[in-house]
């Protein structure tokens, strides 16, 4: 993986990591709210307008990632982003990390190392 690849990949990991966690704190701050006032709220909150900031800038990197690696391999090496997302979760919203999500986060580490020296 060249140098370029590495930089593309770790910035859409950061980039579609900090847009989860922004959707993520402008559902929960509309909790309170049912219906289209949820709606609503989530909309007026500055976090959901920062992750969808967040998910255009992702798009960019994903597509020069994807002009650079084969498909197969980048979808492989993207599915690392659900082991720092969870990671994250847990971090700032005290989710809960059971025994088979760890599991899960260590199989597929293991499958992106793997997918990433291969």
């Amino acid at each position: 993986m060249s140098q370029l690849t590495f930089i593309l990949w770790i910035l859409n990991v950061i980039v579609d990591t900090s847009g989860q966690l922004a959707f993520k704190a402008a559902a929960t701050n509309s909790a309170e709210f049912s219906g289209m006032a949820h709606w609503r709220h989530m909309l007026a909150r500055h976090w959901f307008w920062i992750g969808i900031g967040l998910y255009v800038i992702e798009f960019v990197l994903w597509l020069a990632f994807l002009s650079l690696v084969p498909l197969s391999v980048a979808v492989m090496l993207g599915s690392f982003n659900i082991v720092v997302i969870m990671i994250a979760g847990r971090l700032w919203f005290k989710e809960s990390l059971t025994k088979w999500r760890l599991i899960g986060i260590l199989l597929i580490a293991l499958g992106t190392v793997v997918v990433g020296f291969g």
